[in-house]
């Protein structure tokens, strides 16, 4: 269990709720997601064609800033290369910010973002991920703190440079990383 649970981190008692700003509607009917930035093309998906892309499950542990760790959880979805992928990402991009309702979004160097354990999730346990806790769908960034796992995922923007998300503009680091604590950007 030492292994697994990263300095300054406590098993959470169930799942903590955390997050800025109100939980969005969803309304299968308007939901959209887009990739767009230093792509070939634009892509766009409705939440039927999102949901028919190759899908993927993976257990992974879950780490947040505030001092909680989750571990097993089990997420479906798709993986974020393959969002990339069907994008065409140029080759000058280098990081990504996914975006969400209200100004939320996260930054991340897009090799960080292709790893065989990042996915756009749109299940957790076995069950469609409560709206509560990002559903319909959120990504899933495992190496790295929660806050960049970022809830109600609607978009990814694909840059040649790195930019600051919400809470990177607000003092957390760039980074994340919950082995090495990497929790404010001071620590940069």
């Amino acid at each position: 269990m030492a292994d697994r649970l990263p300095p300054g981190q406590r098993l959470a008692r169930g799942w903590p709720l955390l997050h800025e700003g109100p939980v969005p509607r969803f309304d299968p009917a308007t939901w959209r997601f887009r990739a767009f930035g230093d792509v070939a093309e634009t892509a766009e998906w409705t939440w039927d064609e999102f949901r028919a892309l190759p899908a993927t499950g993976l257990t992974a542990d879950f780490h947040c800033v505030t001092g909680w760790s989750k571990l097993d959880n089990a997420w479906e979805g798709v993986l974020f290369r393959e969002i990339a992928r069907r994008a065409r990402v140029r080759p000058s991009a280098t990081h990504a910010l996914v975006h969400a309702p209200h100004g939320y979004s996260a930054n991340l160097p897009l090799d960080a973002l292709m790893d065989d354990d990042v996915l756009f999730a749109w299940a957790h346990d076995g069950e469609p991920l409560e709206f509560e806790h990002g559903g319909p769908m959120r990504l899933v960034v495992p190496k790295r703190y929660a806050w960049k796992s970022v809830k109600w995922a609607s978009a990814v923007e694909f840059l040649d440079h790195d930019t600051r998300g919400f809470w990177e503009i607000r003092g957390y680091h760039s980074d994340a990383h919950p082995f090495s604590e990497e929790r404010y950007a001071r620590q940069e």
